[in-house]
């Protein structure tokens, strides 16, 4: 098994990377495009979802992606996550691009098979193709609510935040030092977590929390039909809010996690190099 995942390499990891964040984005962008454009069909509206369930889809995408990618990659299905990976904890540099090149692709290929299976549903419900439906692919601040005044600063001080939280528990949940879960659950409580930021944190920006997720299903839109997708209700430019905020706010949370916790766990000791005792000298 080994020799194979060896002879993998960089392609192996990146089609890992390609395919969980791909899995990801199914889940996630097809059950907003659930509840919000076949969800305004209904009698009455609103009869397919609501932000619970979309918190808990998302959550479960994460969790199944991060299931497909882990053995090859480590599924970081994040560029947020693989920046700060490469700051604290060892992973190569050289290969900070091609994942967030790999998880952008995944994530403008699902978006794509979103858009194409929802058509019938976002062409009925916004045959303008405008925010009201921009949302089913990207985030905009307050979700497109003008009636909450967040614009692009205060959404860019959201996903700092949220991004921070989110790769301070992957941090704690992920180090072997720490109390990891067992029975391989690591995947299950990390999605667990994006419930939860879901759930606590989607009011200013719809909680995109990494760059991949928020980039490809935008550019898949505006490709498609959405051609105010670069900017948000206002007229601003948006899009690169959930690009630099998760990038900033992944930075931020690994360094919290190192500083309150990290520096003060015991050192690992050397894996032993197998179940037969090495021959006495």
């Amino acid at each position: 098994m080994s020799e194979r995942l060896s002879r993998s390499g960089l392609v192996g990891e990146l089609s890992a990377e390609f395919a969980g964040t791909m899995i990801l984005i199914l889940f996630g962008c097809g059950v907003v495009a659930q509840v919000v454009a076949g969800g305004a069909l209904t009698t009455p509206p609103g009869g397919l979802g609501n932000h619970d369930s979309i918190s808990w889809a998302w959550g479960l995408g994460v969790t199944l992606g991060v299931y497909v990618a882990a053995r090859l990659s480590g599924a970081h299905l994040n560029p947020a996550v693989t920046v700060a990976l490469a700051t604290f904890k060892g992973f190569p540099w050289s290969k900070v691009a091609p994942y967030a090149l790999a998880q952008t692709a995944g994530a403008f290929v699902a978006a794509l098979l979103v858009r194409w299976n929802y058509t019938e549903a976002l062409a009925k419900a916004d045959p303008g193709h405008t925010f009201k439906t921009q949302i089913v692919f990207s985030t905009l601040p307050a979700n497109g609510n003008t009636n909450l005044p967040v614009y692009e600063w205060g959404a860019f001080r959201d996903q700092v935040m949220g991004t921070a939280i989110l790769l301070l528990l992957i941090l704690a949940i992920t180090d072997l030092l720490n109390t990891p879960p067992g029975a391989n659950l690591g995947p299950f409580i990390i999605g667990l977590v994006v419930v939860g930021i879901g759930m606590a944190w989607g009011t200013n920006a719809g909680y995109a929390i990494n760059p991949a997720r928020d980039f490809g299903p935008r550019l898949a839109s505006f490709l498609t039909g959405y051609g105010d997708a670069w900017r948000d209700q206002y007229g601003n430019f948006y899009f690169w809010v959930p690009i630099l905020g998760p990038l900033v706010g992944g930075l931020v949370g690994g360094a919290l996690y190192k500083f309150f916790v990290g520096r003060f766990l015991p050192t690992g000791e050397p894996e032993p190099p197998g179940r037969i005792p090495a021959p006495e000298d």
